[in-house]
């Protein structure tokens, strides 16, 4: 069976408990703060001289990263809703960048974790609440991971919390694992025949962006995209990989057809829905969507200038260029140290 979303969630909203003490405004809560996105989004507040508390699962390994760097990390699980009240005392402002894990459901976490999370945020009073969807989300209701942002986001904004929706295209940094350190290590990267145009966006200009709309009372109950300042196709990432790698890609392209076939076969048994759901995400990327948008008006809001962006071509240049030089240099200390009998 399909997975089947109800975006007005029958639970209630909890009203506001009566006001205690005052929180400071600095006071924030991140939410999927191990993430690609959430390290940077804590990293910037603390820059900016926020109180930093991050929520994180219970895990074998801790995230003694974020301890390091000065935020207080506390114990809480979107699938377990007992435990998300007591990470809200003395919150000011929620900054969600959660997301499901891939052996999950996606329903568990981007979906009643979320609802779990918004009714808590209401009855503790949280004073604002971010949270980061997906670009053209509402234009895929077949897509469940889609479904569940866009349906996530009209929850939010029927709350009456203070918030702001940040919708995203995509992220430079899960283009080195997908393609740069492949290449570099002359391994196959995957690709479709799709022409499918992304505009991949630097997580640390994001988190910049977000405190800026954080600050900004215009933006307060507002809808933002953020987007990278060019859109681009796989081949077209491909190919500066290779550029700036100095050698070939051995690509393994995959029709779009072979995705949606595997989709179509999965949906068979009950124990691989969650796959099929996440295929299905997988096709909308392989389609001919472009997931970008004009980022003028957005810039005017926040007082960016364009130029200040940092483009695809910068980032991988500035990854290559440093990888490179630091297998030149681990060369020569090797020559150094050879003794020879």
């Amino acid at each position: 069976m399909p997975l089947v979303v109800t975006c007005n969630s029958q639970a209630a909203f909890a009203t506001n408990m009566a006001p205690g003490t005052p929180v400071r405004p600095t006071s924030i809560l991140v939410v999927g703060a191990t993430g690609t996105l959430g390290r940077q989004i804590v990293r910037k507040a603390l820059d900016e001289g926020y109180d930093v508390r991050c929520l994180v699962r219970p895990r074998p390994a801790p995230a003694d990263f974020l301890r390091d760097w000065g935020a207080i990390v506390v114990n809480g699980d979107l699938s377990k809703p007992e435990t998300i009240p007591a990470t809200l005392v003395g919150v000011h402002t929620i900054i969600d960048c959660a997301t499901g894990r891939p052996e999950e459901p996606i329903r568990t976490v981007d979906w009643e974790g979320k609802v779990a999370l918004i009714q808590c945020a209401k009855a503790m009073g949280i004073q604002k609440y971010v949270f980061f969807s997906i670009h053209n989300c509402d234009k895929h209701p077949e897509v469940p991971l889609m479904e569940i942002k866009h349906c996530t986001e009209k929850y939010l904004q029927d709350s009456g919390l203070k918030h702001i929706i940040i919708r995203l295209c995509g992220f430079m940094q899960g283009l080195i694992g997908q393609y740069a350190v492949p290449i570099l290590e002359q391994k196959s990267v995957w690709g479709t025949d799709a022409p499918t145009r992304i505009a991949y966006m630097d997580t640390q200009d994001i988190a910049r962006l977000t405190f800026m709309a954080l600050r900004n009372e215009k933006i307060d109950n507002k809808l933002l995209t953020f987007a990278g300042p060019r859109a681009w196709t796989t081949q077209e990432v491909i190919t500066l990989c290779e550029r700036l790698a100095g050698q070939d890609a051995s690509v393994t392209t995959v029709p779009v057809s072979i995705l949606k076939l595997t989709r179509q076969l999965t949906r068979l048994f009950q124990w691989t829905n969650d796959v099929a759901d996440r295929l299905a995400f997988s096709e909308v990327l392989s389609s001919d969507t472009v997931f970008s948008t004009a980022m003028g008006e957005t810039y005017g809001l926040l007082g960016v200038d364009q130029k200040d962006i940092v483009t695809l071509e910068t980032y991988l240049q500035d990854y290559f260029s440093n990888i490179l030089k630091k297998l030149k240099d681990l060369k020569a200390q090797s020559k150094q140290t050879d003794i020879f009998f």
